[in-house]
């Protein structure tokens, strides 16, 4: 019996001491737990600490460690990456606009030069060649600049109605040098929460659009459904190389356009409605192709 009680006894202390090892252990998985929220919660970046001497969960608290060193490298990396990719764009911008002002002041000289019928004929095209390489030049660098730096948009209520006509109002000179009438309907005025200027330069794309690519009158209309809308809707020519599902991809050009664009413009507008909480879609139907623009009505 002595030896029995020895042993029942040696063996609940055995279990005792088990007992307290399984719930230090589980204390020590809660603790890794615990730091490991407060990393995804408060963006800390302090490593997992452990106070349990056991081989198995130091070696995991080790891996852990490691895992979480190499995101930090590649977040690390990522801001160092992106910050060359800016510098990349700003000397790019610089290389390319510094020949294209220089091209465009030898025109201005050539301009004011006593010309030929047929040469004042190739200077005009030659000008006209370069606004547009400024234009995509242009919507180069901004599509670049809101992939990389994706700034967060400020919401404010604005009466999208008014912007719209002011937009309209500063461009109708581009419409009337292409013999193009302007419709605008609103029944009344609309309001969204959007940011000012993102929304403007949605607006001012779609105008571009237009002028660019409209053979009859444009057509915009302003309403509210579910959200606020905008839409601009216009007759083409030859419209059967345009494919409608890409028409906001970048660098999409329908086959049988003649001032060949990239295509960034659209795919701007959508990328500035989609930074809003808005969505875009375009649809083509008897010759007129409609672009339709949905922003948010509330925050």
């Amino acid at each position: 019996m002595n030896a029995l009680g020895v042993a029942v006894g040696l063996l609940a202390g055995l279990v005792i001491v088990l007992v307290l090892y399984m719930g230090l252990l589980q204390r020590q998985l809660r603790n890794i737990n615990r730091q490991l929220d407060r990393r995804l919660s408060e963006g800390t970046r302090q490593p997992v600490s452990l106070a349990l001497i056991n081989r198995e969960l130091n070696q995991l608290t080790a891996n852990i460690n490691k895992c979480l060193k190499a995101e930090e490298n590649l977040r690390l990396e990522g801001i160092r990456e992106e910050k060359r990719f800016k510098e990349l764009i700003a000397n790019i911008s610089h290389d390319l606009r510094t020949p294209l002002t220089a091209i465009r002041g030898y025109q201005q000289l050539m301009n004011k030069t006593e010309l030929s019928d047929d040469q004042r004929h190739k200077l005009r095209a030659a000008q006209k060649r370069a606004d547009e390489l400024g234009v995509l030049i242009e919507h180069f660098f901004e599509y670049s600049y809101l992939v990389s730096a994706e700034p967060v948009p400020v919401l404010e209520r604005m009466n999208l109605t008014n912007m719209v006509t002011e937009c309209l109002a500063e461009t109708i000179a581009v419409f009337e040098e292409k013999s193009l009438v302007v419709h605008l309907e609103s029944p009344e005025p609309v309001f969204a929460y959007v940011d000012r200027e993102m929304t403007a330069r949605i607006v001012q794309n779609l105008i571009r659009n237009c002028a660019l690519h409209s053979d009859g009158d444009v057509e915009v209309r302003i309403l509210i459904a579910d959200h606020a809308v905008i839409s601009f809707r216009n007759h083409i020519r030859n419209t059967v190389d345009i494919d409608v599902d890409r028409l906001f991809e970048r660098f999409y050009t329908a086959n049988h356009s003649k001032s060949r664009t990239t295509g960034l413009g659209l795919s701007i507008v959508r990328l500035l409605a989609e930074r809003q909480g808005g969505r875009t879609r375009a649809s083509l139907k008897d010759g007129f192709l409609e672009i339709i623009v949905a922003l948010p009505l509330n925050t």
